[in-house]
């Protein structure tokens, strides 16, 4: 079942007066949402006791809950020990997602820094067949863990390099970022086709059953020459992407996946808002072939 939710706390849920992250799940399923993510982007910082009791109070509210990993994590870089410390970064946020009643974490997979782009990758790529070996030795394969495209040109993160890296191991599910790819593609995702390309290419290179329920990212965000800039929210109207075609063709490839709204503090309202554009989107394109 597809799934919409909020990437942490909106301006609106502290504007209600509400400070903790166990009342993010109430003030979530109140406004008719699915889920929600808890970053860890600048570290993986929950004590035992914190994180039972932000898994009781999601399984009350029979809410789902997803992790981002922190930011740094880079598998490209050259150092070694830079590397182990970005085993550990993931690793922790599985852990964590566990204690925390959640199966999916997001992470960035790595910036090309001063190498080729394809010397980077290879890095990348030799470094995720490690972390694959490190997941399974540590029993968190039953964990869905998620790479993500990524906006910034000089970042290893393209729709191909997901595909990629994803074909190391099932473990791996694509997080497709959607304002990411517009944005490093400089304004591409505006038609429901320009949003069927992509996803029918990640079809082909993974199978159906692994795309069926994917993870996705969505906000428009302001880009430059060398990619994103800042998110945005739904009301801008300079930037895209545009959520309508993405729905449209969400229903006709008959994908179902857990999608979080990564707006500038309009989050909670603009998944509401994705939600219903795929409600309407189901209503009129779902029964067609």
């Amino acid at each position: 079942m597809i799934k919409f939710g909020p990437s942490g706390n909106c301006e609106s849920f502290y504007a209600a007066g509400y400070e903790h992250t166990e009342q993010s799940a109430l003030f979530v399923k109140e406004h008719g949402l699915d889920c929600f993510e808890y970053s860890f982007g600048r570290g993986v910082r929950i004590s035992g006791q914190k994180a039972e009791s932000v898994r009781k109070a999601f399984d009350e509210a029979e809410i789902e809950i997803s992790v981002h990993a922190p930011y740094f994590i880079n598998f490209a870089n050259p150092d070694d020990e830079m590397a182990e410390k970005s085993y550990g970064y993931v690793l922790d946020s599985a852990r964590a997602a566990r204690a925390m009643g959640g199966r999916r974490i997001v992470f960035h997979p790595a910036t090309q820094g001063k190498e080729t782009r394809d010397a980077a990758f290879s890095r990348t790529l030799k470094r995720i067949g490690i972390l694959r070996d490190l997941i399974y030795q540590n029993g968190l394969e039953d964990m869905i863990f998620c790479p993500e495209t990524l906006g910034k040109i000089a970042q290893i993160g393209t729709v191909e390099e997901i595909a990629e890296i994803c074909k190391t191991d099932p473990v791996f599910i694509p997080c497709v970022d959607f304002g990411h790819v517009n944005a490093r593609e400089q304004g591409s995702l505006r038609t429901e086709r320009d949003y069927s390309e992509r996803l029918e290419y990640l079809i082909d290179a993974l199978g159906y059953e692994r795309m069926k329920h994917f993870h996705v990212h969505f906000s428009k965000i302001q880009y430059g020459a060398k990619g994103e800039i800042r998110h945005l929210t739904f009301e801008d109207t300079v930037f895209g992407p545009e959520f309508e075609p993405l729905a449209r063709a969400l229903v006709r490839l008959n994908l179902e996946p857990y999608i979080v709204s990564e707006s500038a503090g309009t989050q909670t309202e603009d998944a509401m808002a994705m939600k219903e554009m795929y409600k309407q989107a189901s209503e009129r394109f779902g029964g067609e072939e």
